[in-house]
Parts: C-alpha cells; sequence; structure tokens
C-alpha cells in the first residue's frame, strides 16, 4: 500500500500574520549505494535529469561514512553488497537516522527479503529491472514523506518555543491567531469564555492558558457543568455543611476552594439552572460565596475560565442564560473553528495522534496510506478534532503493520457501506447476520462521535440509557476509555 505524502508545513510566521509557504524548490538529496558502476550511473542520470542531487557509494562502508558527513533525504540500497548485504546495512543505516527513508534495489527479491526488510524499516522494496515511471513515483513519495515529517517536527518545536502549549497542534493561519489571542491572555487574571462545536478542544485551550499564566503552579479544576443535576452541581462547586441535606453527613469543601489560586474551568456553562447562575455571577463579582447550608463566607482567588458549544447570546435572548452573566464572563473570548475550517491541520493533527496512540499502545510508528489520507481530507468531521483523534487511535489499535489504510478507518468516513463491509470478509453471511453487524457499526460509530459517552448517545438515538446498554451487552461492544479533549 503506498504510503501518504503529507502536506508539507508552512514556517511559523510573526504573530497574527499568515504562515509563509514552504520552499518547495529545494532541492532534495539522495544517496545511492550499489555495488555496480553501470546501475550508479543509470540512477544517478535518472535522477539528475528528475532535480534530485545524487551521492554515490559502492559499498555499505563507503555508504556509512557518507552519511556521517552529509544530510540527505532517501537512501537507495542494493541487496546484495559486497561484505555487508543491504539488510545487514539497513539497521545500521536506521540506528543512525531512524527518519530516513531507505528504498531496497534488488534483483534476487524474495518474499522473506521483502518481509525482513519492511520489518527493519524499508520504506519500499524495487526490483531489478525497474520501471523508471514507478521508482519514480516511490522516491518522490518518500521524499516528500520525509521533508514533510522533519517540517512538522519544526513547526512542534517552534510552537513550543513560542508559545509552550502542550499537545495543541495546528499551522492553519485561524489556529495561529488563537494562539497568538491564548499568549495575550494567559498572563492575565480576566475571566475567558472559550466557544467552539462539541470536540474542538475546548478543555486543551483551557489548559494552555492556565500552564502559561502565573496560576500555573496552582490547581486547574475542570468541571463538566452540564453533566450532574443543579443541587449536585451547586454542592460540588461551593461545597456543603453537615446536615445541609440529606445525605450530607458530613462537611465538603467544594471546587472553589480546591482552586483556590488557580483556574477553574467550567465546561458547558449554558446547562447550568437559573439558581446556579446567579451564585457563579456572586463570585465573580465579589469573590466570596457560603457552603450549601452554611452562613459564614468564604473568599477564595481563582481565575474562572469557561466554555460552551452553543451560541450564548443567543440563549440570552431566549432567556435561557442570565445577560449580567454573560457579560462577566465574555470579557475575553476564544472562538475555536470547527475542524472542517482548518482542513490543513488534519494531516499534521493524524501524525500526532497517530505517535501519541503508538506509543501508548508499545507500538512502532505508524503512517497513513494515500487513500487513508485522501478519505481524511473529504470527512466534514461534524465531531471535530476529537472524532479525528479517535478515528486514528482505531486505526493504530487494529493495525498489524506500520501503514494505515483507508479499511481500518470508520466506514462513515471512509463511504464504505455497512454490507460492502461486512460482505467483504463474510460473503456468504445471513440477513440476520448482516443486520446484526450494521447494527453494530451504527452503535459503535455514534459512541465515538460521543466520545463513548453512552448517555449522550442515547439522547441522540432518542432511546433509553437502559435500552442502549441492552444492546451493547448482546452486540458484544467493547466500550473503550474516553478520548481527551
Amino acid at each position: 500500500m503506498p504510503e501518504v505524502d503529507l502536506p508539507l508545513n508552512a514556517p511559523i510566521a510573526a504573530p497574527g500574520a499568515a504562515p509563509a509557504a514552504a520552499d518547495s524548490s529545494a532541492v532534495a538529496s539522495i544517496l545511492v549505494i550499489d555495488d555496480e558502476a553501470a546501475i550508479r550511473e543509470s540512477l544517478e542520470v535518472l535522477l539528475t535529469l528528475e532535480g534530485y542531487a545524487v551521492r554515490m557509494a559502492n559499498d555499505g562502508e563507503q555508504g556509512l561514512r557518507t552519511l556521517e558527513q552529509e544530510n540527505f533525504d532517501l537512501v537507495l540500497l542494493d541487496l546484495a553488497l559486497p561484505g555487508q548485504s543491504g539488510l545487514e546495512l539497513l539497521p545500521l543505516i536506521k540506528e543512525r537516522q531512524p527518519e530516513l527513508p531507505v528504498i531496497m534495489i534488488t534483483a534476487y527479491g524474495t518474499v522473506d527479503n521483502v518481509v525482513e526488510a519492511v520489518r527493519a524499516g524499508a520504506e519500499n522494496f524495487v526490483q531489478k529491472p525497474w520501471d523508471n515511471e514507478k521508482l519514480l513515483a516511490d522516491i518522490r513519495s518518500a521524499v516528500a514523506r520525509h521533508k514533510a515529517e522533519e517540517e512538522n517536527l519544526q513547526l512542534k518545536r517552534t510552537l513550543k518555543q513560542r508559545y509552550n502549549f502542550a499537545n495543541i497542534v495546528g499551522k492553519s493561519e485561524i489556529m495561529l491567531r488563537v494562539f497568538d489571542l491564548i499568549a495575550q491572555v494567559a498572563p492575565s487574571r480576566s475571566t475567558v469564555l472559550i466557544q467552539g462545536e462539541s470536540g474542538t478542544g475546548k478543555e486543551m485551550i483551557a489548559k494552555a492558558i492556565h500552564a502559561n499564566s502565573p496560576r500555573k503552579d496552582k490547581p486547574f479544576v475542570p468541571i463538566n457543568t452540564g453533566a450532574m443535576p443543579s443541587e449536585l452541581l451547586e454542592s460540588t462547586l461551593f461545597g456543603h455543611v453537615k446536615g445541609a441535606f440529606t445525605s450530607a453527613i458530613a462537611s465538603k469543601k467544594g471546587l472553589f476552594e480546591v482552586a483556590n489560586g488557580g483556574t477553574l474551568f467550567l465546561d458547558e456553562i449554558a446547562t447550568m439552572g437559573s439558581d446556579t447562575q446567579a451564585k457563579i455571577l456572586r463570585v465573580l463579582q465579589d469573590r466570596r460565596f457560603m457552603h450549601l447550608g452554611g452562613i459564614q463566607e468564604i473568599q477564595v482567588d481563582v481565575r474562572i475560565l469557561a466554555a460552551t458549544n452553543i451560541d450564548l447570546r443567543q440563549a440570552v435572548k431566549d432567556g435561557r442564560f442570565r445577560e449580567d452573566l454573560f457579560y462577566r464572563l465574555n470579557v475575553i473570548t476564544v472562538d475555536l473553528p470547527p475542524l472542517r475550517a482548518r482542513r490543513e491541520d488534519i494531516p499534521l493533527l493524524a501524525q500526532h495522534f497517530l505517535d501519541f496512540y503508538a506509543n501508548e499502545n508499545g507500538l512502532s510508528p505508524r503512517k497513513l496510506s494515500a487513500d487513508a489520507l485522501r478519505a481524511l481530507m473529504d470527512y466534514e468531521w461534524p465531531g471535530n478534532v476529537r472524532e479525528l483523534e479517535n478515528s486514528i487511535e482505531r486505526g493504530v489499535v487494529l493495525s498489524s503493520g506500520p501503514v494505515i489504510g483507508s479499511d481500518l478507518l470508520p466506514g462513515h468516513i471512509t463511504g464504505r457501506s455497512f454490507q460492502d463491509a461486512l460482505l467483504e470478509h463474510n460473503p456468504n453471511a445471513s440477513l440476520f447476520d448482516i443486520l446484526e453487524d450494521i447494527e453494530r457499526r451504527i452503535i459503535i460509530e455514534k459512541l465515538e462521535r460521543c466520545n463513548w459517552n453512552q448517555t449522550d448517545a442515547a439522547e441522540q438515538f432518542r432511546i433509553p440509557l437502559s435500552t442502549l446498554n441492552q444492546k451493547i451487552k448482546r452486540l458484544n461492544i467493547e466500550i473503550r476509555k474516553k478520548g481527551r479533549e
């Protein structure tokens, strides 16, 4: 399966400016290691005419020495070399430069040789005599990916040096403006309202603001205000005294006290009831509150970061959200774009998640095939970055080799029908089996879009949670852990 040509990432521009275009005119450098003079001459002519800078080595020792002296974008390595064979030389090259792509060339290719070369890290395996167009296509693909990976690493280093934002990835103009805004507001104590669709990474932005603020050594306390009923939410936020309500058998601190000196992140703030909104407003104004059932005022120093996936202005007009609280929260607004509005970030995000989940699962590095990346680029991503992350995690976990093809992506992303996906594996499936498999896939894909939150999935299916849980059990669906915001 061909590897993906990841789009080149642009270097970071000045604050607020669009990123400069990558220098596509830079000459790629290729090292050819082959003991046959005729082969070296033939490759030198072919590659030079294509605009590549070419160096030659007639054995492994000379090749390693050349690699130590110069930088290359690709190595063409003969299998049958005098002294050290190409298969013996390949691990030595990868030990010195793990990311350097190597294409093996040989007249003696066997299945065992191909398997061993791929396991050792070979990019591809070309048989002599080769087809010039096919060889050049393989070289262009490998060189483009290598340059993209180098630029991705440089981009991450530059972002880290300039912003110190952990796990926030993006090079699009719209995200660079978000980065600049975060860098400006982080040192202040101002309240920040983070707006964006579900799955755009609002909690990651809140963490970045906290991590780059003077409060970074104090607690960062997140709470999903839409995940609990009003009375429980107030008890969680403000604490309570013993006997404040039936189950209050002991006094308990609230999250405002836990976050004292640090940051409290209120996610899905639009879901709070009017009474809770009034109490939040008082804390913002006076920095004081009382425990539920208490009479003593408690003073705190907490910075509030709030997030919502709905239009709060419209909620105010509809009478669903207090206007005075809205203006107290809306001191500074960070608007996160949906993933479909920054498609140029998809390859970078995908590689970030590929690296993360390969490392988390103890696997070797993973790459996307060209058809897999095309599917990711063409999809609308209603679940945004979280849905992309879940899709990449799925591909990594299910993959058996270094290249992840479109067959390992969810069917609703690639456009493959449920029936086709099932019949590919079982052409003799009964109608009952097909219908059951379709139901299983629909439920899994809905759960993935809902970040594996069964309650949200049941609401979107418009069925009781108990019904969904029964189906999950009957269909033997394994519930995965929730992805990161």
